[in-house]
């Protein structure tokens, strides 16, 4: 009798090793995969941030030092007149695959941004060029709250390189839920689509747009035109007009 209770106690032992190996080795694989899934640091530096927006800079880890001629033409002095025209000349249409176009005819063109964004983008654009290394890109972010767990974003960032300034458009008055799990991407990653894109970008005039290859699943899918290249010799800044003469007093 004894042998039977000592050999049962001797297996509850073994029986709990195990199950203390397993739960161990089952933690450890947790640890694992979260460590993998864990979101990458974005090196950045704020330039403009309100509790809604920001403008900042963010490096780009494919541009090398020892390779001057992938560098940004960073730091740089661009007019926020010129910053103002340029973004005021940016329009999205909704995107169209060829029957809806035969159905539906073309989508109207549509101004990318409100007079309100255009004063702080103009202005903090500038301050970021000019701060802004070889390796920066600007990047921004404008929201507007919905709910407290829902927004509508528009995000996206520049780099100039030479004299061509690269436009990125990530989102445009794209409604973002934030998840139940609180992951909060599109503050993150402003470059990036928070959803499929269902717009295409145009800059007028169009003669000052350098021409992007694409595929055809980029076609089909609307990423075709969410970034673009500008030729700044070819964009003209009207003069601002004169102010009206206060009349003499007499």
């Amino acid at each position: 009798m004894k042998v039977e209770v000592q050999a049962e106690i001797e297996m509850k032992m073994h029986l709990k090793s195990i199950c203390q190996t397993v739960a161990s080795a089952v933690t450890l694989t947790v640890v694992v995969v979260l460590t993998a899934c864990a979101i990458p640091h974005v090196q950045s530096r704020i330039v403009y941030e309100d509790p809604v927006n920001y403008v900042r800079l963010e490096e780009d880890k494919t541009v090398l030092p020892e390779w001057p001629q992938g560098h940004f033409s960073h730091p740089t002095v661009l007019e926020k007149e010129l910053l103002r025209s340029i973004l005021s000349s940016l329009k999205v249409q909704e995107h169209r695959i060829p029957p809806q176009r035969w159905l539906q005819g073309e989508a109207p063109l549509v101004p990318v941004f409100t007079e309100e964004e255009l004063v702080l983008l103009s202005a903090q654009l500038a301050n970021g060029l000019a701060q802004a290394q070889y390796n920066e890109r600007i990047t921004f972010y404008l929201s507007q709250p919905l709910t407290f767990m829902r927004r509508t974003i528009t995000s996206g960032g520049i780099y100039l390189r030479g004299n061509e300034l690269h436009l990125l458009l990530g989102n445009w008055r794209i409604i973002y839920g934030v998840p139940s799990y609180g992951m909060i991407y599109d503050r993150r990653y402003p470059m990036r689509p928070t959803a499929a894109k269902g717009f295409d970008l145009f800059f007028e005039p169009a003669d000052a747009v350098i021409t992007q290859e694409s595929s055809f699943v980029d076609d089909l899918f609307a990423n075709t035109k969410d970034e673009l290249v500008i030729d700044l010799s070819k964009i003209e800044v009207a003069d601002p007009a004169p102010s009206p003469r206060s009349p003499h007093v007499f």
